[in-house]
């Protein structure tokens, strides 16, 4: 059942009170409730719809467009918990997402947001979610080399740092001591490779290391400070929240390039902001 969980472009047959009733092949007939079918569409016409299960485990298809569909990982928010079933997630859809208890790491609340693989129940055929993301990486070893720029979106925090998906095949660990302020869950940001362990386990720096993060991204300072005319409102004083907004690093890579360039006479402080040397460019 290829389509299911899916979006997927399907053939209106007819009409009906109910709704629209969709070309499902083998399976039959596949109703699109009225309220979703396009006010000019006849049969013939093909329609791109997302098809999921109802509560009464009826193939249904709907033109809303969900957050995450099968085989995505997805950040989402918790609406509801059923003390006897799960959490329900928003994912975009009038229908919520169950979270089973059993596919949970830790109790969630309503508002939480938590990461979440999106899979067919091999024993219900039903979409759902998952928190244990894991079995659903990549068994392969990661061939990363240190230094290398990957994504990573936040999974959680743990007493050592923060748990990242790693181009969303791998995961990967950002220690607490390199990191200058709080990620949030589902956060997606650039990252950089520190270590591949024989293991498999990937250790991560939000920055690069050594003279390869200070020379780029003095570089980036000088040509900011060009296009400002000589002049930026940043320093050692500045939030490490505006400065990975600016330059998509931490305040510890930032200082750092700020010292070589300050003993290199290339900026001045002028307490607050720095200035490009020479004046105006």
């Amino acid at each position: 059942m290829d389509f299911l969980g899916k979006i997927n472009c399907l053939r209106l047959v007819r009409h009906a009170t109910p709704g629209a009733y969709l070309d499902g092949g083998e399976l039959g007939e596949i109703l699109l409730p009225r309220r979703y079918v396009p006010a000019k569409a006849v049969p013939g016409d093909s329609l791109e719809v997302f098809v999921y299960r109802d509560s009464e485990d009826r193939l249904v298809a709907t033109t809303e467009v969900p957050l995450a569909v099968v085989g995505d990982f997805a950040c989402l928010k918790v609406i509801s918990v059923h003390c006897q079933i799960g959490a329900f997630l928003d994912w975009g859809l009038s229908k919520d997402l169950l979270l089973p208890f059993r596919e949970q790491i830790s109790p969630l609340s309503p508002g939480q947001s938590v990461m979440v693989y999106v899979h067919l129940d091999s024993k219900t055929d039903r979409i759902v979610a998952t928190a244990r993301l894991k079995r659903h990486l990549s068994k392969a070893h990661p061939s990363y080399q240190a230094g290398q720029p990957v994504n990573l979106v936040i999974v959680d925090k743990t007493p050592l740092g923060y748990n990242a998906l790693v181009e969303r095949e791998h995961m990967g660990l950002l220690f607490a001591n390199n990191i200058s302020s709080s990620l949030e869950v589902g956060q997606q940001l650039k990252g950089f490779v520190r270590a591949v362990h024989p293991d498999g386990k990937i250790d991560l720096n939000l920055d690069a290391s050594g003279y390869k993060r200070v020379a780029p991204l003095a570089d980036q300072i000088i040509e900011a400070l060009k296009q400002n005319g000589g002049r930026l409102p940043f320093d050692d004083n500045s939030s490490p929240e505006s400065i990975r907004e600016k330059f998509s690093v931490s305040k510890k890579a930032f200082k750092q390039a700020l010292g070589g360039l300050y003993k290199a006479r290339r900026i001045k402080f002028l307490n607050p902001g720095i200035e490009l040397i020479g004046g105006k460019p």
